[in-house]
């Protein structure tokens, strides 16, 4: 072989090792569909019955485990952290402020699909509480009404939870286009991501603290927020009146909130858009085109979300040993 020619195959090859052992399982550390077919054939199908069990028992299943996984995702990365328990000196996400209304009924949901597929003696301790998570988010908005779409699995699950991590991590119920652009562009997101994905409000309910200052105290005055519609204010401020019990819960959705559909950007053409953050999608110029799209094109906006919550699913994912899976989803092993 010719002396330049052999130095070349020389540097490439060195090259390429050198790649494999700067970056050790990069490319087994990507996600994968049907990823468990070998240890677990069957798991999507144990979680979907576990999930469906629990729906039909009581139908904020879905919207729990909906807002379990974005809250998850978002703070260190898909790997179930959010599920772990305080314990002795350490405050876990869960018991962060942001974290606090989280409803119980999709924590339950993971732990009774964790039973369930560890219930499959060839399945125990086999798949990671974050990997059941996302296939039971999944499973909860196709149960009401929503996109079904395959899931890519393969994530371990964190070995840290602390409520600080949480700080600045979520966005909140004032964001403005611009707060909420800048937080979801630090994951990852394009605005179109982040329109999709707030849809997911489209089910589920809130606490009237979180949206008392649009119809009590606007602008510091006994005033409602000029972008909500008349009558949708008066209607919030009867069911919200102030100094009103904290646990009072009111639908997101004003049409159908018990249907994951683009009714949700409707809401938002007639200014019924239950958070300053939601109306201001299409009271903003920049986003209301995207807002009018999918309000006029249900399939569109059904293909954006499944685009937009399959990369939600990769953010931050664990691998190697920067992961395990967990005996019991609330606590580290």
């Amino acid at each position: 072989m010719d002396r330049s020619l052999n130095n070349l195959v020389l540097v490439v090859s060195l090259s390429l090792c050198l790649g494999l052992c700067l970056f050790p399982g990069t490319a087994s550390a990507k996600l994968r569909k049907n990823y468990y077919h070998k240890t677990c054939p069957n798991v999507e199908n144990i979680v979907r019955d576990a999930v469906t069990k629990k729906f039909r028992q009581t139908f904020v299943t879905a919207p729990a485990t909906i807002r379990l996984f974005f809250h998850d995702c978002f703070v260190q990365g898909c790997d179930a952290s959010v599920m772990i328990a305080s314990s002795g000196g350490n405050k876990a996400e869960k018991d962060h402020t942001d974290n606090l209304s989280l409803a119980g009924d999709g924590f339950d949901t993971v732990i009774k699909a964790k039973e369930a597929v560890d219930a499959v003696p060839s399945c125990r301790n086999k798949v990671s509480c974050a990997d059941i998570l996302a296939m039971a988010t999944r499973d909860a908005i196709a149960l009401s009404g929503g996109p079904y779409y395959e899931v890519e699995l393969g994530r371990l699950d964190g070995l840290s939870s602390t409520a600080a991590n949480v700080n600045g991590k979520l966005p909140q119920p004032f964001f403005n286009l611009n707060q909420l652009n800048s937080l979801f562009a630090a994951n990852g997101f394009t605005q179109k991501n982040m329109i999709a994905l707030s849809a997911a409000h489209t089910v589920g309910f809130s606490h009237c603290s979180k949206f008392a200052n649009r119809i009590h105290n606007f602008s510091h005055l006994n005033a409602v927020d000029p972008a909500l519609d008349r009558g949708y204010a008066a209607r919030l401020r009867q069911m919200c009146p102030k100094n009103v019990d904290t646990r009072v819960a009111i639908d997101m959705d004003v049409k159908t909130p018990r249907k994951f559909d683009n009714v949700y950007f409707k809401n938002l053409q007639k200014g019924k858009g239950l958070f300053s953050s939601d109306q201001v999608l299409f009271n903003d110029p920049r986003s209301k085109p995207t807002v009018n799209g999918w309000a006029n094109d249900s399939y569109a906006f059904r293909r954006a979300f499944i685009a937009a919550i399959t990369k939600l699913g990769r953010v931050g994912v664990k691998t190697g040993n920067k992961g395990n899976i967990r005996t019991n989803c609330a606590a580290f092993n």
